[in-house]
C-alpha cells in the first residue's frame, strides 16, 4: 500500500479499535527493535520507508534485528511478536497461502504453519486473491480452526443477518478462550469478507491476477519479492479498486 493511504489506513484502524474499547498495538522492526506498539511518529516513518522496509516473516527476524534493519511484519511475525507479549488477537487484511501453481513451485506462505503452532487469533477478511483459494484453505484446516462470521472466504460479498452475526460474536469468542485454556497452541482464523458494495468486481480482479502473473513470470519475480509485485500491478491494473477494496477490508 503507497504513502500516504497507508498511513491514513494505520491510523484510522488503530481508532477503530479505541473506539471499540481496546488498545491498538503496531508491530514493526524499527532500526533492528522489535515494536509492539508505535506512536504517530514512528508509524509515520514506517509508512513513508513503503518498500524499503524488509518484509519479515518469522524466518527473517533474526536477520533483520542482527543488521538493525527495519521490518515490515507479515502475519507469522506478527503472530510470533504478539504471542511474545501475550496480545492473544490481531487483525489484518489478507492472509498469505498456498501460491497459484503451488503444487509445482512448493511456494506456500510462512503465515499458514505459524497459525499451526502460535495461540493468537487472526480476524481476516480472507485469503489474498492473488492465491490459490481452494488450496490454501485445504492447507490452512490441517493446522487450524476456521470461524467465518460471513458465508465463504472465496465470497467476500455476503452479509450477515444481526442476530446471527451476534450468536457467531459470542461463540468465536468461547472457542477462543477454550483454545487458550486447553493450550493447544495453534491459532484461529476469523474470517469477516467485505460487504458486497465495497468488493471489486471478480472478473476484473480474476484478469489483472492472470495479467500480473504472467510479467512475474516472464520477469523471474518469485519468492519474497512475488507478493508485492503481484499487489502493485493488480492494483494498476485495476486502476486502484484493489487497493480501495484493500483498505476497506480493515
Amino acid at each position: 500500500m503507497p504513502y500516504p493511504q497507508n498511513f491514513e489506513t494505520a491510523k484510522e484502524v488503530e481508532a477503530i479499535v479505541r473506539n471499540n474499547g481496546a488498545v491498538p498495538a503496531t508491530i514493526a522492526i524499527l532500526e533492528g527493535l522489535p515494536c509492539v506498539g508505535l506512536s504517530t511518529e514512528e508509524l509515520e516513518r514506517l509508512a513513508k520507508l513503503g518498500s524499503k522496509a524488509q518484509k519479515t516473516a518469522r524466518r527473517d527476524i533474526a536477520h533483520v534485528v542482527a543488521t538493525r534493519g527495519n521490518g515490515a511484519t507479515t502475519v507469522s511475525a506478527t503472530m510470533f511478536f504478539a504471542s511474545m507479549v501475550g496480545i492473544p488477537v490481531f487483525v489484518t487484511g489478507g492472509i498469505g497461502g498456498v501460491h497459484r501453481h503451488g503444487e509445482h513451485t512448493m511456494d506456500i506462505s510462512s503465515d499458514l504453519t505459524e497459525l499451526g503452532r502460535t495461540p493468537v487469533a487472526v480476524i481476516s477478511a480472507g485469503i489474498k486473491s492473488i492465491l490459490d483459494i481452494p488450496r490454501t484453505l485445504e492447507k490452512l484446516m490441517e493446522f487450524v480452526l476456521l470461524l467465518i462470521r460471513r458465508m465463504s472466504f472465496r465470497l467476500f460479498s455476503l452479509k450477515p443477518v444481526a442476530p446471527r452475526c451476534l450468536v457467531v460474536l459470542i461463540a468465536q469468542k468461547i472457542v477462543l478462550d477454550v483454545n487458550m485454556k486447553l493450550k493447544l497452541g495453534s491459532g484461529l482464523v476469523i474470517g469477516v469478507p467485505i460487504p458486497r458494495e465495497h468488493a471489486a468486481s471478480g472478473r476484473v480482479i480474476e484478469s489483472a491476477i492472470q495479467s500480473a502473473l504472467r510479467e512475474a513470470r516472464e520477469k523471474n519475480i518469485t519468492g519474497n519479492a512475488e507478493t508485492p509485485f503481484l499487489l502493485a500491478r493488480v492494483n494498476e491494473l485495476t486502476g486502484g479498486l484493489s487497493l480501495a477494496s484493500s483498505i476497506l477490508s480493515l
